[in-house]
């Protein structure tokens, strides 16, 4: 390899190197094991659209939920002898949106995410939407770079607290208040999205749900679903 291209990749390492701060390679090295030797990767996973660059965190992302739902289905098949229902239920709960923006909250995900000004300033890093998909972009990176193995024993270390307290054993709040109104012989729930606000990066839904005869209830979340599964737990509350 001549100077010119040495100095040309010395160049480009750099400028990936630059993408990751000091303290994101400490997080990443403290909680993966290692220190990452792939940094444009990792940096890819924690980088937000909003940051205007040619890859970000979507490519990763579709692959980390195929791993993330791969590993948590045989972890439910070795823990428990339920039936598939049952089984399905749990799976569903545990790789929601809502549980990796958990378990990104809970390793402080937020403080690495590389976000454009204005998708920081409108409160993206505590978005369930985007922690949910940088949870699942960090398990992609991680894929890449290690393997298969090393993917499950990480999954499994940060699911370990949803996975002991039971996420996903109770039936989802829709299908309990669908089974409710057709239980006291009601029409099904009806489910309206009220309102949408703020930017698609931190965008806040408001649905209601009503059951006819019997009474209505709201929530806000950050998807569509998340607010229908809040106001569905609502409605259970006060009238179920």
């Amino acid at each position: 390899m001549d100077l010119v291209h040495r100095r040309a990749l010395g160049t480009d390492r750099g400028h990936v190197l630059s993408k990751l701060s000091s303290e994101s390679v400490t997080f990443l090295t403290d909680l993966t094991g290692s220190a990452p030797t792939r940094a444009d990767l990792w940096a890819e996973a924690l980088t937000h659209g909003s940051m205007g660059e040619a890859r970000d965190y979507q490519r990763l992302e579709f692959l980390g939920d195929r791993v993330l739902g791969l590993v948590i289905a045989d972890w439910l098949h070795e823990k428990s002898d339920a039936a598939e229902g049952k089984l399905s239920q749990r799976l569903n709960a545990l790789v929601s949106r809502e549980t990796c923006a958990d378990v990104a909250r809970s390793i402080a995900l937020p403080l690495h995410i590389r976000l454009g000004k204005q998708a920081r300033d409108d409160g993206g890093a505590q978005s369930d939407n985007i922690l949910g998909d940088v949870m699942e972009a960090l398990i992609g990176a991680l894929f890449v770079e290690r393997g298969f193995d090393a993917a499950r024993v990480f999954v499994r270390k940060l699911w370990d607290k949803p996975m002991a307290s039971g996420t996903g054993q109770r039936k989802h709040p829709k299908a309990a208040l669908q089974e409710w109104a057709a239980g006291n012989r009601r029409k099904p729930p009806v489910y309206t999205l009220v309102a949408r606000e703020g930017p698609d990066h931190a965008a806040k839904f408001t649905v209601s749900v009503e059951v006819k005869g019997v009474g209505d209830a709201s929530a806000t979340g950050s998807s569509k679903q998340e607010a229908e599964t809040a106001a569905a737990s609502a409605f259970m509350q006060a009238y179920g």
